[in-house]
């Protein structure tokens, strides 16, 4: 319930908004109109009850004094009307005429103000002489019983009237519900659609935005609708455009000093021949080839030319398993612990296959190295927050682990959990801030957590 009052999306929100709105200003609506009605048929009433009471004393006092009782049970009045021949008025009726004025609502039935005429018959006025000698009232108060007795003309008889009014009631015809359900639901459709046309640039800026995160050669996004959706359109393709040059730049930058370093390094190495120390000549070639090697991989990581790499559809699990067969072949000594953890599930994603292998055989290369071992869960896919399909993939070791605050550390360039700074055990640095790149550009992620009582875990996320 609390999901639905509160929804996340920004076109439900709006919408929600704008029909709670229109509801509130519909219902103020409808009730200024009811209020309105209810006086209109206030009046009616009114108005009805005075003249079938003057059609009913016409009746009886046009008619002989001997024939009124006959008259009165030949008139079938309504159910709501009762009358009544009587020497006298009833007791309640001489206790309202002592009580003082009557109220408004009685004071309408004056005699002076009716014409004593049958609803709809263009009469002639009653005459003065059968008008009656006196009117009094009765059933005060707020109650919908009225009373009304006339002292006939010949002073001999009371005619009372005992009769209901009902209370206006707006809402005894269904065009009041039915107006308010239709004015809402197609008030309701038209704010839907209405949000949903407005903000869908918005929906087609957060794709394009993800879009040139997994390629920054993404096709550019429309620069077309309201103002401030082109300007934004406008805005963001100039930014993709300075993004590209920048990794254009960067990408020359990188290629030119790796070509400039690379000579004096080749140069080097011929020079270092003519060493006649052995030992001498060994340690310098190993540095110059440890020089050579960082260069390498610093242009490897500066260029990102994984992206390049078209995207297509992967069998994730056979992918998997030649990484491990790999890893197997390469430490023979441990291919007992390197492995898939249970069964895999099959998953197809769709990713770049020799840049998603590159990061995910170095996360297994360094189980292997600082673990002595790798263990491989892949998750079946699910759909994630956002209303894609994706798949989770576990990495996991027995090794040390690492400190709690190196653990995001490892993913910045250069930076390796071995000091010794010795190539051989501890690499270059470059390659987890390698395989972050990746996947990010595949749309994933990945992070590092220890597990208990000791070992790794890498936990990389994929879109399939």
């Amino acid at each position: 319930m609390a999901g639905w009052l509160r929804p996340r999306s920004l076109a439900a929100r709006t919408s929600l908004l704008l029909i709670v709105g229109l509801g509130i200003i519909e219902s103020i609506g409808l009730t200024i109109h009811a209020l309105d009605r209810i006086d209109f048929d206030r009046r009616m009433i009114q108005q009805e009850s005075q003249n079938r009471v003057g059609m009913i004393y016409r009746s009886i006092v046009e008619t002989p004094s001997e024939d009124r009782e006959a008259e009165l049970e030949s008139l079938h009045l309504p159910p709501t009307f009762h009358a009544t021949l009587t020497p006298g008025p009833e007791p309640d009726m001489v206790e309202q005429a002592v009580d003082g004025p009557p109220p408004m609502d009685r004071m309408d039935m004056r005699m002076e103000r009716m014409n004593f005429g049958r609803p709809h018959d263009n009469m002639p006025p009653l005459p003065p002489h059968l008008r009656p000698r006196q009117m009094l009232f009765g059933a005060a108060r707020p109650s919908p019983q009225r009373a009304v007795a006339f002292l006939l003309p010949d002073e001999t008889r009371w005619l009372t009237i005992h009769y209901v009014v009902p209370a206006p009631n707006p809402f005894r015809s269904p065009t009041f519900p039915t107006a308010f359900a239709l004015m809402t639901v197609a008030g309701s459709i038209l704010i839907v659609w209405g949000v949903r046309r407005v903000i869908r640039p918005v929906g087609t800026l957060a794709a394009a935005a993800e879009a040139l995160g997994r390629d920054v050669n993404a096709p550019p996004l429309p620069e077309d609708g309201p103002l401030e959706i082109a300007r934004a359109g406008r805005a963001f393709n100039v930014m993709a455009s300075r993004i590209r040059r920048f990794l254009t730049d960067r990408t020359l930058l990188l290629t030119a000093i790796g070509h400039d370093l690379r000579t004096p390094i080749t140069r080097l190495k011929l020079r270092s021949e003519f060493i006649d120390d052995d030992e001498l000549r060994a340690k310098f070639l190993m540095d110059l080839d440890e020089l050579e090697s960082m260069v390498a991989a610093t242009l490897s990581f500066g260029r990102d030319t994984s992206r390049r790499e078209p995207m297509g559809s992967l069998d994730l699990t056979a992918l998997l398993q030649t990484i491990l067969d790999e890893a197997a072949e390469t430490h023979p000594d441990i291919a007992e612990a390197i492995g898939f953890a249970d069964d895999p599930p099959a998953v197809t994603i769709h990713a770049r296959p020799v840049a998603l292998k590159r990061a995910l055989n170095n996360l297994v290369q360094n189980a292997v190295n600082y673990g002595g071992g790798v263990r491989i869960t892949l998750q079946p896919p699910y759909p994630g927050a956002a209303g894609e399909m994706l798949t989770t993939i576990l990495i996991e070791d027995d090794g040390p682990g690492l400190p709690p605050e190196d653990l995001e550390r490892m993913f910045e360039p250069f930076v390796r959990a071995e000091t010794s700074r010795n190539r051989e055990t501890g690499g270059t640095g470059l390659g987890l801030a390698i395989a972050r790149n990746i996947i990010w550009g595949l749309g994933g992620d990945i992070r590092l957590g220890n597990r208990t009582p000791h070992g790794l875990r890498a936990t990389v996320t994929l879109v399939c």
